[in-house]
């Protein structure tokens, strides 16, 4: 049952061992802990055999802590968010965007708390939102009520990260919540789901999660990045090849949800909830080669509901396609 573990594993080639039985150099990843394909990875030492690296894997609650972490040196590899990746940008934080770790749809959705009268975007006038601000959670809920035409004065947007979400909504304190999973199936059970960010992307407010790196690390250990990007190619591949074999019962569900801490009767539903994009898709026009445009867009959106204070002309020097290129 553990043949997609064992697949990660095969073909690591005499270079990569010799380099791995070396003195390995430490680096952080960090990673928003949802049960994705990529939790393979870290769920074995696969990915350290390619690089040579002792890997430490850091979950991160929101893209605003990464940000943090980035910026002060001590992460050079995560995953962030289409809008904390605006944040950045615009805040010069020197990164780069190498590739998708997924596109977000259902996974992060609007979900109405049992007797807040909230059935649509239209709602939620005077209602209490809970989000984690400055995430792709926020962007698709600011986005939401610009296109129902909603300001932003007339509800209260409370700033709480995912933990804190689900004990405010234990506690009735709030009407309802923008979040991801897991905390999004917790409160669905006394909830209602009202609106996807799959939704609010056709309404052009896109949303996704990206792999960065700071840009001089990238540039000083090119072949370690393209290792990474194929191993999470690879980890991407064996979902997409058959995602009704993803089974609760299957080892790779259940090695998810082992990593993750979700309950593996949902980890099948989560995944549905994302796209994951093979690296060759990547380098296309409409993903990498048009990333700069789509951080632009984010960061302009942003701006104008006061969230940063100013904006670059150009935002494709924060986005790199020669890593994927060169793994796909």
């Amino acid at each position: 049952m553990l043949k997609t573990l064992k697949y990660l594993a095969i073909g690591v080639s005499a270079s990569a061992l010799m380099a791995g039985s070396a003195l390995a150099e430490k680096i952080i990843i960090g990673h928003f802990g949802n049960p994705t394909p990529m939790q393979l990875l870290a769920s074995s030492d696969a990915l350290q055999q390619e690089t040579g690296w002792e890997i430490e894997w850091r979950k991160f609650a929101a893209g605003t802590d990464v940000i943090a972490a980035m910026a002060s040196g001590d992460v050079v590899l995560s995953e962030l968010g289409s809008s904390p990746l605006a944040i950045a940008a615009s805040q010069g934080v020197d990164l780069q965007l190498i590739a998708f770790s997924d596109v977000i749809g259902k996974a992060e959705s609007l979900i109405a708390h049992e007797g807040s009268g909230i059935a649509s975007t239209a709602d939620l006038k005077g209602k209490r939102i809970a989000v984690p601000v400055g995430s792709t959670a926020h962007f698709s809920l600011m986005g939401a009520l610009q296109h129902e035409g909603i300001a932003e004065a007339d509800v209260t947007i409370m700033n709480m990260p995912p933990d804190q979400i689900a004990a405010a909504w234990e506690q009735g304190v709030i009407d309802a919540a923008w979040i991801w999973q897991p905390v999004q199936s917790e409160i669905l059970k006394t909830g209602t789901f009202v609106l996807g960010a799959d939704q609010t992307a056709e309404w052009g407010f896109p949303t996704f999660d990206g792999w960065v790196v700071d840009r001089e690390f990238g540039q000083a250990n090119k072949d370690k990045i393209v290792a990474f990007l194929k191993a999470i190619d690879q980890a991407n591949a064996s979902y997409l090849k058959d995602p009704a074999a993803w089974t609760v019962d299957s080892a790779e569900v259940e090695t998810l949800a082992t990593a993750t801490g979700a309950d593996p009767a949902q980890v099948p539903e989560i995944l549905e909830g994302f796209t994951f994009l093979p690296m060759a898709t990547q380098v296309s026009d409409t993903w990498l080669g048009g990333a700069g445009a789509t951080i632009k867009g984010t960061a302009d959106f942003l701006k104008s509901a006061g969230r940063i204070d100013a904006v670059v002309d150009d935002y494709s020097g924060f986005v790199n396609a020669e890593y994927a290129e060169a793994a796909k």
